[in-house]
């Protein structure tokens, strides 16, 4: 199972819980999924316990980092960095509510699985209380505070030990999290399949998948769009030159970790050395246009399921903070959506079931959102080389 990457183990659970979740109900039998519940309760407690943590060993070095760049370059790298993500976020919310009504299946049948799941699903054996020790928006609030604080006071002793925390944390997520996860997966449709509803969900989000990866394509087309009209390259040839850089990260499943080729296949799309050490591995951890939309579609889908309202007055906040939420978090397969738990707790208002549903839906796709994201951070190169290139070169 070791060598198996995170999206095999996911398609398994899901498979695995489908089975069981059958055969539990055909035999009338609720044991295999009341333990499958019980290992729910007790991972979702220590989930929750772990959300404030995530957000404060993302945040804080992400921005105390940012006090680290060149003036002019550093300001307007992340600037185009954060509006592409708006940007993307914004589309999804708009390819959304025009066609989500459309091809999503009517929600009452299963609405009362987001809303009472005590009444649908079956619950576990026992639960462990694991209290978090600070409340989302207070780990935010926290979170903000202090890095803006070290990036300003240059405080390099506190930045060292919040990049060592940083670190734990992402030990934490890629060690234990992430590994357990295909289980609580399991658990989640296991228990779906129980009540009935899971046939309806999964095929109502293999649409809203289809209509994901389509956007990527878009938001991957009007940044070298951009970028091409900026620089005078042609778009299509530089999108081409970046195919190693998307493939590279669907395996990977890390911004991070693409780093070295999403660098070289920026160099040969002319961009200059200077620009593209700078801004390819700043993007990494700052530039998510792939992971907003993925994470914008399924919150709405999810939604509107459910029977709340997804209006921009509600989503466009949240696209708002997820690109700062998010910072960081492309180091580590997965850390997208475990950086926006906060936000879909606190500004969505998810249960315990919208959430790890939310979860397992992202993950099944998390390769593709990396893919954009990384993508995209060649066109951005080539935005910031088009702007500062020339004057990088005389100094």
């Amino acid at each position: 199972m070791k060598k198996l990457g995170l999206l095999p183990k996911l398609i398994i659970g899901i498979v695995l819980g489908i089975i069981i979740g059958s055969i539990s109900n055909s035999v009338g039998t609720e044991v295999p999924v009341k333990i499958l519940a019980t290992y729910n309760g007790i991972f979702s407690q220590f989930l929750n316990f772990t959300i404030p943590l995530i957000i404060i060993g993302f945040i804080v070095p992400g921005i105390a980092d940012l006090g680290n760049g060149a003036g002019k370059t550093l300001a307007s790298t992340a600037g185009i960095a954060y509006l592409s993500t708006i940007c993307a976020g914004t589309l999804a919310f708009l390819t959304a509510t025009f066609l989500f009504p459309i091809i999503l299946t009517d929600g009452s049948a299963f609405q009362n699985v987001f809303d009472n799941p005590e009444h649908t699903t079956l619950s576990g054996y026992f639960t462990v209380e694991m209290p978090a020790i600070m409340g989302v928006m207070s780990a935010l609030i926290f979170a903000f505070v202090l890095g803006l604080g070290i990036a300003v006071t240059k405080a390099d002793g506190l930045k060292k030990i919040f990049n060592e925390f940083q670190e734990i944390i992402s030990k934490v997520i890629a060690n234990i999290i992430i590994p357990l996860l295909p289980i609580h997966v399991m658990g989640i449709f296991c228990n779906l399949t129980y009540a009935g509803t899971v046939a309806v969900i999964m095929s109502t989000f293999a649409k809203v998948f289809a209509i994901v990866i389509v956007l990527h394509f878009i938001i991957i087309l009007i940044q070298y769009l951009i970028g091409g009209t900026l620089a005078g390259k042609n778009p299509f040839v530089c999108i081409k030159n970046m195919v190693p850089s998307y493939m590279t990260a669907i395996g990977t499943q890390s911004s991070a970790a693409t780093i070295p080729v999403t660098l070289a296949q920026t160099k040969i799309n002319g961009v200059s050395a200077e620009i593209a050490d700078f801004v390819v591995p700043l993007c990494a951890t700052i530039h998510l246009s792939g992971s907003t939309i993925t994470l914008t579609c399924c919150a709405m889908a999810i939604m509107m399921m459910s029977g709340m309202t997804a209006s921009f007055g509600t989503m466009f906040p949240f696209i708002l903070m997820l690109g700062v939420t998010m910072v960081a978090a492309p180091g580590v397969p997965g850390g997208a959506v475990m950086a926006a738990l906060g936000l879909l707790e606190s500004m969505l208002g998810f249960s315990e079931v919208q959430i790890s549903l939310m979860i397992a839906l992202y993950l099944a796709q998390d390769s593709f959102g990396t893919a954009c994201n990384v993508t995209g951070d060649g066109a951005i190169a080539i935005i910031v080389d088009a702007i500062f290139g020339k004057k990088t070169a005389k100094s």
